[in-house]
């Protein structure tokens, strides 16, 4: 067993690969074991490695705002409970929003790591604790805790509406299952079986990494892997020093507006100011709305988390992500602002930080356009439905983030339909299990024409889907961004924002963003996500790109010949006639943007 504080390049690199090798294994035990789709499909979900010191030395792919919010709150839960009341074994449930960075049924659970000492050696902790040499942290979505409504809570005025909180609780004890709390959270619960189940599922993932940490502790020697820690960190925190200095320097602010926060119609002001100069990089809030009573608030380790995964793809997006990464970041919000939520401000409805991540890059494309794409399609169009399964009694809720278009880049168009750039990694619930697992008929899922913005490069398409209800139920649609549309760069065309339309073609049709909506068998829901903002003005892109773009559906004849100059044949005409006629625009259900309601 190699025991030596100088490690050559080669060890170093095996050393590091095996830890970044455990986190990927504690996602498959994850993954394989969970009872809920939004953690089996979506990956909604984060998986981190900490050394003793709490420093993330490896993560495993997953929601990517999870992963910074896990280094915040893996922190908070250590100290709440006292490294000296860890033991082997113990593994801590977290869900206090506020320590936890995130809303109530993002669960983290976390567990000491300790190095079972040589027969007759002393250890850092009690006697036969062993050494304690890192920790692990899972985080995973539930999907019930006994909050005021099943399924999501979309209009909650305090921390107390959100459901059963766990400050830094022990569920397991020197590797023995705390009964009574585990029963606490059953009877709390209004889906008892997945919720225990998905319990199971983190456990079984934490003794994956505990196992794989020890395995290599054991086989390389604890000064070699702590010599790799430290080299790992002191190398990220170099790269990403020399990124920052070829960046340009400066300071810029964007200001953009959230619908509501599902109380009132009031749009809410969120306001960044980013900073990179003398080494660092700030991310400043400040000029952002005070707290406000509906859940839309985020806790301040979910605003770190947020700025982080901005932070890190502007530096060193190619790298595997350790704590040296990021101590040139600094982020800032004042305590009782819509970014640094405190007790007992609602904070269940996360969507701020999908758009404040589009804030923050909108306010760096002021200052290297050439390096920033367009806005993506503003935010995530989420929705749930909730029902009693006709099958099988029981109740389900079950839910899905729709894709939308990425916006344009200087040199590229933007992709899409696509998962939104906050949380790349994650997935779309398929539609086999939407239909089997609820009331839902999906009538349509196809690309919109015509949804991305226009540009020399336009932006990626957004998606539309025709749901019809088959059972009765509840349609949870969470979105914040339908009454602003995405930003585009350099004279390019700002696409239409997601609409969320109910009721389709009847005397009740109407729009909504964050709602619960009541239905029965027969009501039908149509989602229109957003494409992404253009760049560059569109009379300059390349007339044989624009008529790929017909013949593959994303832009219509019509817009061919009048947005673009481009005009392409009539399907049905001549192939050899001259391109003069032009077929309609497919027909889509009737839209218009409605004005932005937030002042000037």
């Amino acid at each position: 067993m190699t025991d030596t504080s100088r490690v050559d390049g080669a060890a170093t690199e095996v050393v590091r690969s095996y830890l970044v090798a455990a986190a990927e294994e504690m996602r498959s035990a994850l993954v394989r074991t969970a009872f809920n789709p939004v953690i089996y499909e979506v990956y909604d979900f984060g998986i981190s490695i900490y050394d003793a010191q709490l420093r993330l030395v490896a993560e495993s792919t997953g929601l990517s705002r999870f992963l910074g919010a896990n280094d915040y709150s893996i922190r908070k839960g250590v100290e709440y409970v006292g490294r000296d009341n860890l033991h082997p074994g113990d593994i801590v449930l977290l869900n206090y929003p506020y320590w936890n960075a995130a809303h109530s049924y993002d669960a983290t659970l976390f567990a000491p790591v300790f190095l079972p000492d040589p027969a007759g050696a002393g250890g850092d902790g009690p006697t036969g604790d062993g050494t304690l040499v890192g920790f692990l942290c899972v985080r995973a979505h539930w999907m019930d805790l006994g909050a005021k409504d099943p399924g999501y809570v979309l209009d909650s005025t305090d921390m107390h509406q959100e459901g059963i909180i766990f400050p830094g609780t022990k569920v397991y004890r020197r590797g023995e299952p705390a009964n009574e709390i585990i029963e606490l959270i059953r009877f709390n619960s209004r889906m008892p079986d997945l919720v225990v189940g998905d319990l199971n599922a983190q456990v079984a993932a934490l003794r994956t990494g505990e196992r794989r940490l020890i395995e290599l502790i054991e086989r390389f020697g604890l000064a070699t892997v702590e010599t790799v820690v430290d080299t790992a960190i002191a190398a990220a925190q170099a790269s990403t020093a020399d990124a920052l200095a070829a960046l340009p320097q400066g300071s810029w602010t964007a200001v953009d507006w959230l619908d509501d926060d599902g109380i009132t119609d009031d749009p809410i002001k969120m306001q960044v100011t980013v900073t990179i100069a003398d080494g660092t990089c700030t991310i400043d809030f400040t000029g952002s709305s005070p707290a406000v009573a509906g859940p839309v608030n985020l806790p301040y380790g979910s605003t770190i988390a947020t700025a982080r995964v901005a932070f890190k793809a502007l530096t060193t997006p190619t790298e595997q992500t350790n704590a040296g990464h990021f101590t040139a970041l600094r982020v800032v919000a004042e305590p009782g602002s819509l970014f640094h939520a405190v007790y007992p401000a609602a904070t269940f409805t996360q969507w701020t930080g999908t758009v404040a991540m589009e804030l923050i890059y909108q306010a760096l494309a002021q200052g290297m356009p050439d390096r920033l794409a367009a806005s993506s399609g503003g935010d995530v169009p989420g929705f749930m439905m909730v029902g009693t399964h006709p099958d099988t009694g029981q109740l389900f809720a079950v839910s899905n983030n729709d894709p939308v278009g990425w916006g344009a880049a200087p040199d590229h168009d933007g992709i899409g339909p696509a998962n939104h750039l906050c949380q790349t990694q994650a997935r779309n619930t398929p539609v086999e299990v939407l239909e089997a697992r609820t009331g839902m008929f999906f009538e349509r899922v196809e690309i919109r024409t015509d949804s991305g913005g226009a540009g020399r490069h336009r932006g990626g398409p957004g998606l539309r889907r025709d749901i019809r209800f088959v059972t009765a139920g509840e349609f949870l649609s969470v979105v914040k961004k339908t009454k602003s549309p995405p930003w585009a760069l350099d004279g390019g065309e700002r696409p239409d924002p997601i609409q969320v339309i109910v009721h389709p073609g009847t005397e009740r049709e109407h729009r909504v963003s964050t709602r619960r909506t009541t239905v029965v068998p027969g009501d039908r829901i149509i989602l229109l996500t957003a494409g992404g903002g253009g760049h560059g003005d569109p009379g300059d892109r390349d007339p044989d790109a624009v008529r790929a773009d017909v013949a593959e559906g994303y832009v219509s004849p019509a817009a061919a010949r009048d947005v673009y100059g481009a005009p392409v044949p009539d399907p049905g005409s001549d192939p050899h006639a001259a391109p003069t006629a032009v077929a309609a625009a497919p027909k889509e259900v009737p839209m218009s943007t409605p004005p932005h309601r937030a002042p000037a």
